[in-house]
């Protein structure tokens, strides 16, 4: 005998690919709150290209009521997983793991097709997640990029590879992408010991961040570790809909990280953070551990507060929020105050900080007209308020934002706010920082 509700109807019993999820969806109260917020609905006013829109897909999928089929797989890679709705629903839904379970369900039942995705798969689980694959990849890269191939190639590629090589920044020196050593000492006081996580493509594409933040860390008086056998987060698998491949990534981490006592795991990319804090929510008990212990690296040097002092920078600064840390972590104010006690440093807010770039991950790959779309809203914000340097913690911000300069030819010169309060600790009339040895 089948349960009822109330007034005696069968109560609705969620399809198995959406069976996970079925009772997040019930949160939303479809206030519409969400819907200035989101950055497809504002592109394309539709409601099914909303917070909302895509949760009564959700929903009405995992009840039967409408097709599982092509209508919610669009949809659900169309978002950009920003999490801007998150903050401003007031029912507290948890739409960024309600999409990730829902992409996981699409690419289970073989609804994600073309060749963009095949690609996107193929990368994200045979090279992204492996440092030798990934190093001799970019390698590769930077030898084509010194030669000025690249340039040549650009009128006989597709579209879609002639976006992507306007996004890929130069490929640093090969000394920059060189590994970190395992520990580096505290200078001065001691205050404790950190864990630092290097990421997978921070060390290749923006090495310096991470010298920056050790450095950083390690002239504030904490000794710095990084564990060796740390490695890709699993965000942008997650993001893709490769949930159980994301998973065994996780696991890999909570073993790296569990072998050392350390007051905190400090990490400089905000969507790295953003899925090592959900690590509980992906592992359960196993993971909670690892993710109550992550700390963005502006969060944690703006609790513990500046030990080492900083000299003068002139410059106008707009502060750029990565999604994934302002809506994934809720920090907002940290790197405003640690790039505000920088002497010579102006502030200045433009109309658009906490609104998505339109990076996204590898979106503005397999979405670049909506990206492009997304992007010329914040770009528009910035060149109204003309900054001298635009900083944003995140890898693939900081690739969206510097094409944006580029292609407004803005004077800004875009970088992680650690890299500002790196370059003030080495100010004139203060001892310059060593350079970081490299792991042999």
């Amino acid at each position: 005998m089948s349960e009822t509700d109330p007034v005696g109807d069968p109560e609705p019993r969620p399809l198995r690919p959406l069976q996970d999820l079925y009772e997040g969806t019930l949160d939303c109260v479809h206030c519409g709150l969400c819907l200035p917020a989101c950055p497809t609905y504002r592109e394309t006013g539709r409601e099914t290209s909303s917070p909302r829109g895509r949760i009564y897909l959700m929903r009405g999928a995992a009840e039967g009521r409408i097709p599982f089929g092509d209508v919610l797989a669009e949809e659900a890679f169309l978002c950009l997983g920003c999490r801007a709705c998150e903050t401003a629903c007031p029912s507290g839904v948890r739409f960024g793991s309600l999409l990730e379970r829902t992409r996981a369900a699409v690419e289970e039942a073989g609804l994600r097709g073309g060749v963009a995705a095949r690609l996107e798969g193929l990368a994200l689980r045979t090279v992204v997640p492996h440092p030798r694959r990934l190093r001799l990849l970019v390698s590769l890269l930077a030898a084509v990029q010194r030669l000025g191939l690249d340039r040549l190639a650009a009128p006989l590629l597709p579209a879609a590879l002639r976006d992507a090589r306007g996004l890929l920044p130069p490929i640093p020196p090969r000394a920059q992408r060189a590994p970190l050593p395992e520990r580096i000492p505290a200078e001065g006081l001691r205050r404790g010991r950190v864990a630092l996580f290097a990421g997978c493509i921070m060390p290749e594409l923006f090495g310096a961040v991470n010298a920056a933040t050790a450095r950083l860390l390690a002239r504030n008086g904490f000794d710095v570790l990084l564990p060796p056998t740390q490695g890709c987060c699993g965000a942008l698998q997650a993001h893709a809909g490769h949930r159980a491949f994301a998973k065994r990534l996780a696991r890999r981490n909570v073993a790296a990280f569990g072998r050392d006592e350390v007051d905190a795991v400090v990490v400089n990319s905000a969507g790295c953070g953003a899925a090592l804090r959900e690590y509980g929510d992906w592992l359960g008990l196993e993971g909670r551990e690892l993710a109550g212990r992550v700390r963005d690296v502006c969060e944690f040097l703006d609790e513990v507060g500046l030990a080492a002092p900083l000299g003068r920078v002139e410059a106008r600064v707009c502060y750029d929020d990565p999604c994934h840390l302002v809506h994934g972590q809720g920090v907002r104010a940290a790197p405003r105050r640690l790039l505000a006690a920088i002497p010579g440093v102006e502030l200045v807010e433009h109309e658009d900080p906490t609104g998505c770039c339109g990076a996204a991950g590898t979106y503005n790959l397999t979405q670049p007209a909506m990206s492009r779309a997304v992007l010329s809203r914040k770009m528009d914000a910035l060149a109204a308020a003309d900054p001298d340097v635009v900083a944003s913690g995140n890898p693939g911000c900081l690739m969206q934002l510097r094409a944006g300069a580029a292609s407004r030819a803005l004077r800004a010169r875009v970088v992680h706010p650690v890299e500002l309060l790196d370059e003030a600790t080495v100010a004139p009339g203060l001892p310059a920082l060593p350079t970081l040895p490299t792991a042999p």
